[in-house]
């Protein structure tokens, strides 16, 4: 028998990704997110996010007090967009295994999307082995995405569609399949080229670990 998921997230864990944001409050924000997917976390200066969101620097500090704040801003804000996405993508659908291939379609939206994503959540986890503030933002992200992938396994196996002993460590394990199969993704030469051929490795990856034909992992 399946063990459930103890961790799966509730409305406190999602509250402290979400965050009301003035016009150009987001509009700093996107500008931010998209200037650390082009130029990395310490490739990016408050000089140069008003210069391009078109605001003044004076603007961002009143808003965001520091660089640093600004930088958890952005990585609260699209976390929070990912996995709503994530959520998003799978509703509407009763058989998990057709959830589970609807949430890697959504998670793979496409190869630009992706890699700016990627470089930013590889800054964060740089960042969250160093800094108390970023760690526990990587955490409650962590936490939700873990927690979305245990409940659509949860109701795999009570439909007999997936055989898996530990719920808790199967969602650590499809997440691992995730973004292990993202961090070689983004070494290929001709990403875009390679990025639907990734997408349809996750499917098959997980399908297979989730023991959708074999016995109980």
């Amino acid at each position: 028998m399946a063990r459930s998921a103890t961790s799966a997230p509730g409305s406190a864990a999602r509250t402290l990704l979400a965050e009301d944001l003035s016009g150009k409050r987001e509009r700093i924000i996107r500008t931010a997110y998209r200037l650390i997917g082009d130029r990395g976390l310490h490739g990016v200066s408050l000089d140069r996010v008003a210069e391009v969101a078109g605001v003044s620097k004076g603007l961002i500090l009143y808003h965001f007090k520091t660089k640093e704040n600004l930088i958890l801003a952005t990585m609260r804000w699209v976390l929070s967009e990912v996995a709503e996405r994530i959520r998003g993508g799978m509703a509407g659908r009763s058989a998990a295994a057709e959830r589970i291939l609807a949430m890697i379609d959504v998670i793979f939206v496409g190869a630009k999307a992706n890699r700016r994503f990627y470089v930013t959540y590889l800054d964060l986890t740089d960042q969250a082995a160093r800094i108390d503030r970023f760690g526990e933002l990587s955490a409650t992200f962590r936490a939700i995405v873990n927690g979305l992938y245990a409940d659509v396994i949860r109701d795999g196996v009570a439909q007999g569609s997936f055989r898996v002993a530990d719920i808790d460590e199967a969602a650590m394990t499809l997440r691992a399949i995730v973004d292990g199969l993202f961090v070689q993704w983004l070494q290929e030469e001709d990403a875009a080229t390679a990025h639907p051929r990734y997408r349809d490795t996750c499917k098959r990856a997980v399908l297979a670990y989730l023991g959708a034909g074999g016995g109980a992992r």
